[in-house]
């Protein structure tokens, strides 16, 4: 039997990138799943592509910064499933600029999609979790940035993913007596659309070339490559499971060797 076979899964930002990979493995390995993202047709899309591996799937067009739009996705979520047993936070944005050029709107666009957005999700994930008193996984993108200061003008959506950590650690506390696991996942350079934009925007500043920057940090990497979007779900897929009953709190790294601690 697959490992997750009769669990129902949300995901947000599910529509591309690390969201989609991680939608597609839990779906691979039995779990249904609601796509959530603010792009309804990208939703549609991996929908349609969990259905094709033999999972029901439900699409939704989410803004996490909205709280009642959070809310309404949850509870469309238990009037299809009846149940929630995997939270996936991992709608998130980034904006390229030094923190002392950043914008007011910018830093408060990060915060809001970035943290109020993950604490929405984890909050109406947790309430029928608790009702239903049989446990549950909340899982967090997080990043190597939430550990780490960078020179990549990158310090407010950094300053955003140690928050997500800080998330992680006291909702895994608070939590724990629910049996509801709480922990995030921490990627390095992940071959997705904010990469390219990382390349593009904090590539001009340092005075690279287009694709220099992606190609010069992607070398950088102890284990030699670049990391895929299937890497980061393989760590979700083992987060999701009954293996990581034994673990609450924790931010983990998934970077190549490019973070060590």
């Amino acid at each position: 039997m697959d490992r997750l076979e009769g669990k129902v899964a949300v995901v947000t930002g599910g529509a591309r990138g690390i969201g989609r990979a991680i939608s597609l493995r839990l779906a691979r390995d039995g779990a249904d799943i609601v796509t959530a993202d603010i792009n309804l047709a990208g939703a549609e899309s991996v929908a349609e592509e969990v259905r094709s591996l033999g999972r029901s799937a439900i699409a939704r067009q989410v803004d996490v910064t909205d709280e009642k739009q959070v809310e309404g996705l949850f509870a469309d979520t238990m009037g299809e499933f009846g149940h929630v047993d995997i939270a996936v936070a991992n709608a998130g944005i980034i904006v390229i600029a030094p923190m002392v050029d950043t914008s007011v709107a910018d830093w408060q666009r990060l915060f809001d999609v970035n943290v109020t957005g993950v604490w929405f999700t984890c909050k109406f994930a947790a309430k029928p979790m608790i009702d239903r008193g049989a446990g549950g996984k909340i899982i967090l993108a997080a990043s190597a940035a939430g550990k780490i200061a960078s020179t990549r003008a990158v310090g407010a959506y950094s300053t955003t993913k140690h928050a997500v950590i800080g998330i992680t650690r006291s909702l895994g506390m608070e939590l724990a007596k629910h049996k509801i696991n709480v922990n995030a996942y921490c990627p390095g350079i992940v071959d997705t659309a904010m990469w390219d934009q990382i390349d593009r925007e904090a590539g001009a500043l340092a005075g690279f070339r287009p694709g220099e920057l992606k190609e010069y940090t992607a070398g950088r990497v102890p284990l030699g490559r670049i990391e895929m979007p299937e890497d980061v779900a393989n760590l979700v897929s083992f987060l999701a499971s009954s293996d990581s009953d034994y673990m609450t709190g924790q931010a983990i790294n998934i970077t190549g060797g490019g973070v060590m601690h």
